[in-house]
């Protein structure tokens, strides 16, 4: 089904206002049901429309050049694009995903389940991310690495893990591990989990201090 929510924007200068108070000023190149486009000039945007506040054209002094014939997003598809298409399509590809604070993540995707996919970062290593709080994905340019890392630093297929098809029943194969939530973002974000039930999390932390944390407001984990 063609997407004309912003038809009248396509191929102009716009600035995207994000989850985070972030601002993104861009040309939109592409739209889809859940997902939009932008180019900054040197790379393409990816943006999930569940993280989009706003969307307007925006004038400047000096507009980023664009030309549509020659220019083309990394991700073609014959129908209209998606939000899981463009992260299955990037499986295996240096990409930068921006989810929460102020850390981006470097690295590839190596898997994408029903409500999360499995990131790979050198920093992180393995790193799952819910679905809704993905803010934006960029992929490299075919020639640049992360951190300018080689092969044997930066594996092309690292050692895979065994992972369920949702983001809560892979939380409850962590059930005794100490994980981190959302990078460490915050304090209580870094204990063991000791039960997953109903929606929640229960984790312990360094002080031996119980907290409850919301599985559908949790935006990153990974096992340290």
């Amino acid at each position: 089904m063609e997407v004309l929510r912003f038809s009248e924007l396509i191929d102009e200068q716009v600035k995207a206002e994000i989850s985070g108070k972030n601002e993104i000023i861009g040309i939109l190149v592409d739209e889809g049901l859940d997902v939009i486009v932008l180019y900054n000039g040197y790379k393409y945007i990816y943006i999930p429309l569940l993280h989009l506040h706003s969307l307007e054209k925006y004038d400047d002094e000096n507009p980023i050049k664009y030309d549509h014939k020659t220019i083309k997003p990394m991700f073609i598809e014959e129908d209209s694009i998606s939000y899981r298409k463009i992260l299955i399509n990037a499986k295996g590809m240096f990409v930068e995903i921006y989810v929460t604070g102020n850390k981006a993540l470097h690295g590839y995707i190596t898997s994408v389940l029903t409500d999360y996919f499995v990131f790979y970062s050198p920093v992180f290593k393995y790193v799952l991310v819910s679905f809704q709080h993905l803010k934006w994905l960029i992929p490299y340019q075919n020639t640049t690495t992360p951190y300018s890392l080689n092969e044997h630093e930066l594996p092309v297929v690292p050692a895979m893990i065994t992972v369920n098809r949702t983001f809560e029943e892979q939380l409850k194969k962590f059930i005794n591990k100490l994980v981190v939530f959302d990078l460490g973002e915050k304090q209580g974000k870094i204990g063991v989990i000791k039960s997953v039930q109903q929606n929640f999390v229960e984790l312990v932390t360094a002080e031996s201090h119980t907290v409850f944390l919301k599985i559908s407001h949790i935006k990153t984990v990974h096992v340290p």
